[in-house]
């Protein structure tokens, strides 16, 4: 089980970061279906939640990133076991739908983005809250629980709960972005303030 994610955020942000000079590693979900180029140095296909967090361990160890931006749509719960109609376990790698009904026990999948500050120390991180539901106070709640929860540089706000666009928040600043290119602009214009 996963969320729907196009990809079409992660690839126009990778875009714009090469455009602007920078060496781009995009690790992009193995279910995406935006068909637009990709023109990262790097591309990583991921699967799970868990396989993410390993491929972003194993380019910590490389090391010389100057920034993580955690935008992926990963799944909230796992199926951690199936049952069948009269509630036992089964285990097997393809269910017949002549055995009837299952049911899926789910369980809450492992969060990436709380990880990360471990992983690299010393890099700027942005997390993603893409708030559905809730007013736009709430969903801002929401962006500034994550920054200090996980211990992000910053939190990109979007999602119904808070309109149209983007808001890109950091302690004691918020910046709106009516739209991708704007936000892209916004991000690398902040990282190379950073490194000055």
């Amino acid at each position: 089980m996963t969320n729907f994610s196009t990809g079409r955020l992660g690839i126009a942000l990778s875009n714009a970061f090469v455009a602007r000079g920078w060496q781009v590693a995009c690790l992009k979900g193995e279910q995406t279906t935006c068909p637009d180029p990709l023109h990262a140095q790097r591309i990583i296909p991921f699967s799970t939640n868990d396989d993410l967090a390993s491929k972003l361990a194993g380019l910590a160890v490389e090391g010389g990133w100057d920034a993580v931006f955690h935008a992926a749509a990963l799944c909230d719960f796992r199926v951690e076991r199936v049952l069948g109609e009269n509630g036992e376990v089964l285990d097997s790698p393809k269910f017949s739908t002549r055995g009837g009904r299952l049911q899926l026990v789910l369980a809450p999948a492992a969060k990436v983005l709380p990880q990360l500050r471990r992983l690299f120390p010393a890099v700027r991180i942005v997390g993603w809250k893409y708030e559905l539901a809730g007013t736009r106070a709430e969903a801002f709640d929401k962006a500034w629980a994550q920054l200090a929860g996980c211990q992000t540089d910053a939190c990109v706000l979007n999602g119904a709960a808070y309109g149209d666009g983007f808001a890109f928040c950091s302690p004691g600043s918020v910046q709106t972005c009516a739209d991708t290119t704007t936000l892209a602009d916004w991000l690398g214009r902040w990282l190379e303030a950073g490194k000055a």
